[in-house]
């Protein structure tokens, strides 16, 4: 355990404040982002940002609503520490990008994500791999052809109206 013996009483209740405030503040923090709400695989956790309104709202219309959520898509399945790891990575580069107001108004596939997404389109459709090959070595990305898995990709301002939905209250 860490102790502060060697300090002038000055220096500890100036580090006892500055760790209550570090405590604090993060608490808050939690609290305002709905960080609990990530611990789960809730489609409506993704709704937490309003840049993700087009992608629920095509999700939500279309056929991958009623047999597949979010993660289903989005994060590794190989195991649980690699699920767990992706999510908590993605999770503070989403957090630092919203809370430094850096985030994209047209999302676009990380390099990242592009093979995990591929790999779960294929584990649950593979009774079509063969389908989706290309004659030569490269594999074709199965929104090469299925563009509408979440429609249209243009920017938050340009979003057609039917596909806004009414958003929760983001009250405290």
């Amino acid at each position: 355990m860490l102790t502060l013996a060697g300090l002038s009483r000055g220096w500890r209740i100036t580090i006892c404040v500055l760790v209550g405030l570090a405590i604090g503040a993060s608490v808050v923090t939690a609290r305002l982002g709905n960080a609990a709400s990530y611990l789960s695989e809730s489609p409506e956790a993704c709704m937490n940002c309003h840049v993700m309104t087009d992608a629920y709202a095509s999700w939500q219309r279309g056929s991958h609503a009623k047999v597949a959520v979010c993660v289903d898509c989005h994060v590794p399945h190989s195991n649980v520490f690699s699920k767990l790891a992706f999510k908590g990575m993605d999770g503070v580069k989403h957090s630092y990008a919203f809370t430094v107001r850096s985030e994209p108004q047209v999302l676009r596939l990380s390099e990242g994500a592009v093979p995990i997404i591929q790999a779960n389109c294929l584990r649950c459709h593979s009774n079509y791999f063969d389908m989706i090959r290309l004659a030569g070595p490269e594999e074709r990305k199965c929104w090469d052809c299925h563009s509408n898995v979440h429609g249209e990709v243009h920017g938050l301002s340009a979003s057609p109206r039917p596909l806004r939905i009414t958003l929760p209250p983001a009250g405290l």
